[in-house]
C-alpha cells in the first residue's frame, strides 16, 4: 500500500511561483511512478506531469518549460516546482502513484488529498 500527502499549494499572483511536496510512504515506493494531476471545477482531471523509477519524465504541454517535477529520493518527497503561474492554472493539485506511468489517471490506484492552488 502507498500513501500520498501533498502540501504546498497556496495563493499567488499570476507570474509567481510555488512548489508543492508529495510525501509518499509505503511499499516500494522508488520502483513506482509518481505524478502530479490537476482538475479545476468543472473541467476534467489532467496529467500535468510524470517522474518514473529511471528518472524520466513527461509533461503536460501547457507547463511545459514553466513546471518541473523531481524527487528527493532519500526522503521519498515528490515536488511540483511551478513558475511564471498563470490564472489557468488554478485547481487542486493531486499527487498519484503507480507501477507504471500513464497519463490517465484512472491509470493511477493511489492519491494524496490533493492542494489548492490559485493564481490572481
Amino acid at each position: 500500500d502507498v500513501q500520498l500527502v501533498e502540501s504546498g499549494g497556496g495563493s499567488v499572483q499570476a507570474g509567481g511561483s510555488l512548489r508543492l511536496s508529495c510525501a509518499a510512504s509505503g511499499s516500494n515506493i522508488d520502483n513506482r511512478c509518481m505524478g502530479w494531476f490537476r482538475q479545476a471545477p468543472g473541467s476534467e482531471r489532467e496529467m500535468i506531469a510524470t517522474l518514473d523509477s529511471d528518472g524520466s519524465t513527461t509533461y503536460a504541454d501547457s507547463v511545459k518549460g514553466r513546471f518541473t517535477i523531481f524527487k528527493d529520493n532519500a526522503k521519498d518527497i515528490l515536488y511540483l516546482q511551478m513558475s511564471r503561474l498563470k490564472p489557468e492554472d488554478t485547481a487542486t493539485y493531486y499527487c498519484a502513484a503507480e507501477r507504471l506511468c500513464s497519463e490517465l489517471g484512472d491509470e493511477y490506484n493511489y492519491w494524496g488529498q490533493g492542494t489548492q492552488v490559485t493564481v490572481s
